[in-house]
């Protein structure tokens, strides 16, 4: 009852009183079952929608803002709830209206502004039949003035408090069925001595007559008029009658009062909903068979005339049954404004925020503006329209609300009613939208786009708020599905995106409110064409799992803190592992699902290595390279990183590729994304060949040339010979600027070899290293520090003063020290302010064809 009550109170009100019988006139007998079953459907169809919805769980207040904000979003939830709420203050005033032209109508002496018109109708059923009649009419400034005064004593009433309201509610209902039984039992023992020459009684030959539409122009108060400015036709009529179905929603506006959500709505909903719609659907028949059609137009009180025993009756169930919904809707609305207010999504809104408990007088003081600015209008026929479209917004809501839940069917989706189905809610929907395009396309449109516009401001100035909506339940359903389909297979190369894996603070000091070099979040995003892709920035944290837990879910939200705050799109993981050796084997193993693991390894060069004294790093860095290997992964090492530049620090020079072997074209690809970004945009691209002297250049140079046309690139192809190591050994040394330090790193090598020789003789053991056994040539190990000294030779004579210089990364020697690689790998870098150090994988990324 506490549903079932307010949902009747709601639904019958003004327009079956002093608009139905006119209806049945202008739309026929026929056209008006069509439309009453029409609009029932509608509102029956959002009802086991809202029974669907209601029934899953706990409903707090705010009605169907609730509802629909925590099945599709805050959003659509704030978007669609400010529009229901503007139309329950709008229909305030059609309530206030109604109830001051009734009075009007029974008192003819109050109205300060009474005016007779004088009209000329013609009927289709007779076109040459034209007469003129003069009726007396309420003046529009009457019910502005009145309306206003009485929007005023009833906002003095919500002022009160609910309570009252709810003493009050029940004591009106009486009168408005007892009026009912009165229009029946009237309409049975008609035409009595009194009644007019139009009220034939219930007869066949009427019922005949009134069967078929007879639509014409009208004055602005509905009376048939020649030269009337309003034409009617179906679709008007819809927009006239559809809020006679409206107020399905009161049960559930008062969910945070019902004892048991879960029962009471479905059941009281859709109870009301049915009474109703056989209640008009009985009554069409029996107004078309009462009167002709000349009275059902024109006598706009027919059902109080027609009522049993005086029409005293009728005006007194009239007035207190829009006064009640007035109430209602003086009540409501502002309660579900501070429902979407008091959620904190919408910062504007703070004003109308009320602590629980209390009355919302701001939200009130509102509401009570905007409808005696609807009641200004004076037109209820004007603003019937507008509800119309706000209301059908929320009904579209709700069954949109109910069909994306029901497709998902997600596990937490178990709603107590049974009876719907994704289908129903689909219909639901669509007649929803049919009816608001019937009614008018230009309303249609302006609802919409007001809808739009709040859903676009929210969504820009809103705070976030995660309620589990359907939408993301329908992403996380898209994802899985998208990842079944593309299955574990190799990504074709027009289809390889880079999905980089960013190791964040591996060496380097940072202060500890960091947890990502800044410039590491930047380059990041160079790897991106237009933003798309995805990164995943990850930290390792030594030590024990158990103990540590809690520190790396902290880590984890400062880093992605971090990562919105520098626009990365991408998530962050932090792993606790007993080594940071042990974590990235972990990491590289498991990351990621089917074809979205990461495919590249991205970090900075450990620079420090030496001067920090950090003698653990090169055993570490040599592990981390192996394991990419391994795992089949890409790897990009940045050197020079704290001076890479930033997203507005514009560059010139070029990009210089030095391709000493084949990375499925990775270096290449990396290139033409760095000049996708505005830093790097004004830079044109060098390849540098590297070849032995007895290679033939220009037939390389042109091969290089042609393969680069084919991939659509535009690049400078420089060919590059050096002697071998044989040809070295076999010529007369020669002085070069890197010379210095090839003999330093030949120094060190020696000594730290000669300590790895005397702790190996001391032990009685084979040369360890790494804690492995180690075979050492020292004739390769020259070999290995003269190919990377005439390489950063050469780099240094060509690219000293390029934008960044891109080189393969030489994999580690088998059997060699870990600290053998990083002096060889020091010798490459050497005085190159910021390089790349890139190794594909065994796969290409880039191809020929279209």
């Amino acid at each position: 009852m506490g549903v079932f009550v307010p949902c009747l109170q709601n639904i019958l009100g003004i327009i079956y009183y002093i608009r139905f019988t006119w209806i049945v006139g202008m739309g026929g007998i026929g056209e008006s079952l069509l439309l009453v079953a029409f609009c029932g459907t509608c509102t029956f169809l959002t009802g086991i929608s809202l029974s669907a919805i209601a029934t899953n769980g706990a409903m707090k207040g705010g009605g169907p803002y609730y509802l629909i904000g925590r099945a599709l979003g805050p959003e659509v939830g704030v978007s669609i709830g400010l529009c229901f709420f503007l139309g329950n203050a709008v229909a305030g005033s059609m309530y206030v209206l109604g109830a001051v032209e009734t009075f009007l109508d029974a008192v003819p002496g109050a109205g300060f502004f009474r005016e007779s018109v004088t009209i000329v109708s013609n009927s289709t059923a007779v076109p040459m039949n034209v007469t003129t009649t003069t009726v007396s009419t309420p003046s529009i400034h009457d019910l502005q003035l009145y309306g206003v005064v009485v929007t005023i004593l009833l906002c003095f009433i919500v002022f009160g408090g609910v309570k009252i309201i709810n003493k009050v509610a029940p004591t009106i209902l009486i009168p408005v069925l007892f009026s009912l039984f009165c229009i029946f039992i009237g309409a049975f023992v008609a035409p009595r001595s009194n009644a007019s020459s139009g009220i034939t009684g219930l007869k066949l030959s009427t019922l005949k007559d009134n069967w078929s539409s007879d639509y014409q122009r009208t004055t602005n108060a509905g009376i048939p008029d020649l030269q009337g400015p309003i034409y009617w036709n179906f679709n008007a009529l819809v927009g006239l009658f559809f809020p006679a179905v409206t107020g399905i929603m009161a049960g559930s506006n008062r969910s945070a009062s019902l004892k048991d959500t879960q029962r009471s709505i479905p059941i009281g909903t859709l109870a009301a909903t049915l009474t109703t719609t056989s209640l008009y659907l009985i009554s069409v028949i029996l107004f078309g068979s009462l009167a002709t059609r000349e009275e059902l137009l024109t006598n706009r009180l027919l059902t109080a005339e027609v009522a049993w025993p005086i029409p005293a009756i009728i005006y007194v169930g009239i007035i207190l049954s829009t006064l009640g919904a007035a109430l209602q809707s003086l009540t409501g609305a502002p309660r579900l404004l501070a429902a979407i207010a008091n959620d904190d999504i919408l910062p504007v809104l703070k004003y109308f925020r009320v602590s629980e408990g209390d009355e919302p007088h701001i939200a009130t003081l509102f509401t009570a503006f905007i409808c005696i600015s609807c009641v200004i209008i004076g037109n209820l026929d004007l603003i019937t329209p507008t509800i119309t479209m706000f209301f059908l917004l929320c009904y579209s809501g709700v069954n949109v609300s109910c069909f994306l839940l029901d497709l998902l069917d997600a596990p937490s989706w178990r709603p107590r009613w049974k009876f719907h189905h994704w289908s129903l809610s689909l219909l639901g929907a669509l007649v929803c939208i049919v009816i608001m395009f019937l009614i008018s396309w230009a309303f249609t449109v302006v609802s919409l786009a007001l809808a739009t516009l709040i859903y676009y401001y929210v969504s820009i100035k809103g705070k976030a708020g995660d309620w589990g909506d359907g939408f993301k339940s329908a992403y996380f359903q898209l994802a899985l599905r998208s990842l079944r389909s593309l299955g574990a297979n190799q990504v074709h190369p027009k289809n390889w995106y880079p999905i980089p894996l960013i190791f964040c603070r591996p060496w380097g000091k940072l202060p500890e409110n960091v947890p990502c070099h800044p410039k590491l979040a930047d380059f990041a995003n160079c790897m991106k064409k237009k933003g798309r892709g995805m990164s995943i920035f990850f930290s390792i944290i030594d030590g024990d799992y158990h103990e540590l837990a809690e520190d790396a879910k902290t880590a984890c939200r400062q880093l992605s803190t971090y990562i919105d705050y520098k626009r990365c799109e991408g998530v962050a993981e932090i792993i606790v592992a007993p080594t940071m050796s042990d974590g990235f084997r972990g990491i590289v193993q498991t990351m990621g699902l089917g074809n979205l693991k990461p495919n590249i390894i991205v970090m900075r060069y450990p620079e420090i290595w030496r001067r920090e004294n950090l003698t653990q790093i090169p055993s570490t860095f040599v592990s981390i390279i192996n394991d990419c290997i391994i795992a089949n992964k890409a790897v990009v090492i940045v050197k020079g990183l704290d001076e890479w530049p930033g997203e507005y620090q514009r560059q010139y020079g070029t990009i210089d590729l030095y391709w000493i072997v084949r990375d499925g074209g990775l270096m290449l690809l990396l290139s033409q994304l760095l000049l996708t970004k505005e830093s790097f945009e004004s830079c044109k691209i060098q390849v540098f060949c590297i070849a032995e002297e007895d290679t033939e250049a220009e037939e390389l140079k042109a091969d290089v040339k042609k393969f680069l046309y084919d991939l659509r690139m535009q690049a400078e192809v420089i060919v590059i010979t050096m002697k071998s190591w044989e040809a070295h050994m076999d010529s007369a040394p020669q002085q070069d600027e890197s010379v210095e330090a090839f003999t330093s790193a030949q120094r060190r090598i020696a000594v730290y070899l000669e300590e790895m020789k005397e702790t190996a003789r001391k032990e009685g053991k084979p040369l360890m290293a790494d804690g492995k056994q180690v075979v050492v040539n020292e004739q390769q190990v020259d070999k290995f520090l003269y190919t990377t000294l005439k390489l950063n030779s050469t780099i240094l004579r060509y690219s000293r003063m390029s934008a960044v210089v891109f080189v393969s990364l030489p994999p580690p020697p088998l059997n060699h020290p870990a600290y053998f690689y990083m002096e060889y790998m020091d010798l490459l870098v050497e005085n190159v302010p910021r390089m790349l150090i890139v190794r594909g994988y065994r796969r290409d990324v880039v191809t020929l064809f279209t």
